[in-house]
């Protein structure tokens, strides 16, 4: 089952949020979420199964430049995370099909994702819901 997140869903989403980026910090990442709850322009659905949530995604509508797109305001996938034990179920495409409903009802053609350049399962994942490829890049910093 697909539900919006909600105040009660809050801690359940941080630990999923931890399992996707293990170096955020679980107090500041709640709170982000539960500022959200307020948002027009973000929002997250959570994947439930029996009593257990197994898997989010995190949407923010993006007004800026988005790589590949065509349109602004541009849907995109913040992240996108199904604990390993659910994966291959279709738990993943369930809840892309949220994000692009919630995409569509904010009147926003196109959605947008990113993945690190090596996570070949993401990749797959992607091109398999659909997604085209727009570009790769190299991030730099120097430290002054």
């Amino acid at each position: 089952m697909i539900i919006s997140f909600t105040p009660s869903t809050l801690s359940s989403l941080t630990e999923l949020a931890l399992a996707l980026w293990p170096d955020i910090v679980y107090g500041e990442e709640y709170s982000y979420f539960e500022n959200m709850l307020q948002s027009e322009h973000e929002h997250c659905f959570l994947a439930k199964e029996d009593d257990r949530y197994i898997g989010f995604i995190q949407l923010s509508i993006r007004n800026d430049y988005v790589e590949g797109s065509d349109s602004s305001p541009v849907a995109y996938i913040e992240g996108i995370y199904v604990d390993p034990a659910f994966r291959q179920q279709g738990i993943a495409s369930q809840l892309l099909e949220a994000a692009e409903q919630w995409a569509r009802e904010k009147a926003v053609t196109q959605i947008a994702s990113d993945t690190e350049i090596g996570n070949q399962l993401s990749i797959l994942f992607h091109e398999k819901a659909g997604f085209v490829e727009a570009g790769r890049l190299v991030c730099f910093i120097k430290h002054l």
